[in-house]
């Protein structure tokens, strides 16, 4: 999901699998599957890397989960457990995608006929089941939406040359700045991404990674080589709301973890395919309710906040093992080696460079980035990446920052700052709020509610990058497809905060003081 970069020279082949990536929430993307020679073969790196490239192949799955903006509320419990299930049907496709390479150098059709053929008649089992459940409720079913069932085999391309400064474009996306600097831009506005180049770029690398699933030496960048390229804050109106509000909510030292996502998949265990990381409210997972969270206890020093905040872990790909490395989720998805703690979390709500903000309705969900951000291109993208000392200066999007000794990795998150008024969700998980542009202003019929940033920041192993591999990788959990890939890492959040805490917390914003 190429996202701060400069485009690129791609073939017929790359753009073609670019065309056909699919834009989904759920029930959608690009499956990519690593076909190395037979393990008995000593071909050495260098050659093993040229195999890599010469056999790998995608499947592109049509777009599901965007496509159903209008999901009456009463079919929504079904319609995503059911979006889950394609979910679930991709990773297997991939999966078997990966432990088929012998078979498939044997027999030209074995993709489709043992692969691709059956992944179709599944498919279309859950589109036949989502239709009649929004039908069933007096809804009306997006039309076609069978014809979403088949999914395309692709062949990747040769990896295209690494470009370091490529993370750097002044032109690049607006929201890799800093969220300091920049926290109400919007993510779908980078007129330079290209993801028909991340896509070959991608995929050609798909065999790198302790799990063999990402990440590859292409995927990391020393920051000291960066251009500059975090613009301007937007300049503040006379009503403008200045005040900053901080909550202190820890860094998950006791350790709460699970591969649910509640807001995207409510219902299902292991809806996430990959391991969070949970402070705030002790009890997220994929069966909690509204009233659970409100009974739950929190790790926020101010108990009146009992929001959820989550995130994907990361690890770094030394060769070790962490607890869930034969769960669901964990090492059985691709995501491998040790967990890493942030050694600080910093959580701050700020205001609107054009007026004042209202309060956010309790139970609000919000959804930052794209865990599918690879395949499905940029128009959720919102990944930051950078390291202490430049983070005024260089923030990534598609690329792990390598630090300078001293310095240290640091994830941030600049969430969405407008709201429709209306709902504490939607059908996609998207629409209910927006980014305010450039100016800070919201779309029309939005209101500005304040913008929750986070800051996360990791002592990780530095990574070093030799003759197109790197050791030492870090990375963040991921759907074993997305290939540990930068540009997906994403953030959630419920908002649990009490009655008065949140007026407290408006009142600070709008009248310009720094509160906790």
């Amino acid at each position: 999901m190429g996202r701060n970069t400069r485009k690129r020279r791609s073939s017929p082949a790359t753009k073609a699998i670019a065309a056909s990536a699919a834009l989904a929430l759920g029930g959608g993307g690009l499956v990519w599957a690593n076909f190395y020679a037979s393990a008995h073969e000593q071909n050495g790196a260098h050659g093993r890397t040229k195999a890599a490239a010469a056999q790998i192949a995608t499947v592109s799955c049509p777009d599901v989960g965007q496509q159903l903006t209008d999901v009456p509320a009463r079919a929504r419990s079904r319609v995503d457990a059911e979006l889950a299930r394609l979910d679930r049907q991709i990773t297997e496709a991939y999966q078997r995608l990966a432990d088929t390479r012998n078979a498939q150098a044997r027999d030209a059709n074995f993709v489709q006929n043992a692969i691709l053929g059956p992944l179709a008649s599944k498919r279309k089992a859950v589109l036949d089941r989502i239709a009649l459940d929004i039908n069933r409720v007096g809804g009306t079913a997006p039309a076609g939406l069978a014809e979403l069932a088949a999914c395309t085999g692709i062949p990747a391309t040769p990896p295209a040359t690494a470009d370091p400064s490529a993370s750097a474009d002044p032109s690049a996306d607006p929201s890799a700045a800093d969220p300091s600097a920049d926290p109400s831009a919007d993510p779908s506005a980078d007129p330079s991404a290209d993801p028909s180049a991340s896509a070959g770029d991608g995929g050609a690398q798909a065999g790198a990674g302790q799990a063999g699933n990402g990440p590859s030496a292409d995927d990391f960048v020393d920051i000291t080589t960066v251009r500059a390229n975090v613009p301007a804050k937007p300049r503040n109106s006379r009503n403008a709301s200045t005040g900053v509000f901080t909550t202190k909510c820890g860094v998950n030292a006791n350790g709460k973890h699970n591969t649910d996502n509640v807001i995207v998949a409510p219902g299902v265990t292991n809806g996430a395919h990959h391991l969070h990381d949970y402070v705030g409210n002790q009890s997220n997972d994929a069966f909690a309710t509204n009233d659970t969270f409100a009974a739950a206890e929190t790790t926020c020093a101010n108990q009146g906040d009992k929001s959820s905040y989550y995130w994907p872990v990361v690890r770094v790909q030394d060769g070790t093992q962490d607890f869930d490395q034969n769960a669901d989720g964990g090492g059985k998805e691709g995501n491998v080696g040790r967990i890493l703690q942030a050694k600080s979390a910093s959580i701050t709500f700020k205001g609107s460079a054009r007026g004042k903000v209202v309060a956010m309705p309790k139970f609000l969900r919000i959804i930052t980035g794209d865990a599918k951000a690879f395949v499905n291109g940029t128009a959720n993208a919102n990944a930051h990446w950078s390291c202490t000392g430049f983070e005024s200066k260089v923030q990534l999007t598609d690329k792990y920052p390598i630090c300078p000794q001293g310095s240290s990795v640091v994830r941030s998150f600049a969430f969405q700052s407008c709201w429709d008024g209306t709902n504490i969700d939607s059908a996609n998980h998207r629409t209910h709020v927006a980014f305010a542009d450039a100016s800070g202003a919201c779309p029309t019929g939005f209101k500005a509610i304040p913008q929750l940033t986070m800051r996360l920041v990791y002592d990780v192993p530095r990574p070093t990058v030799a003759n197109g591999t790197v050791t030492n990788a870090y990375a963040v959990d991921g759907f074993p497809d997305q290939l540990h890939k930068a540009v997906t890492d994403h953030d959630d959040f419920i908002n649990v905060f009490d009655e008065s805490l949140m007026n407290r917390l408006v009142r600070c914003v709008n009248y310009g003081r720094k509160c906790q």
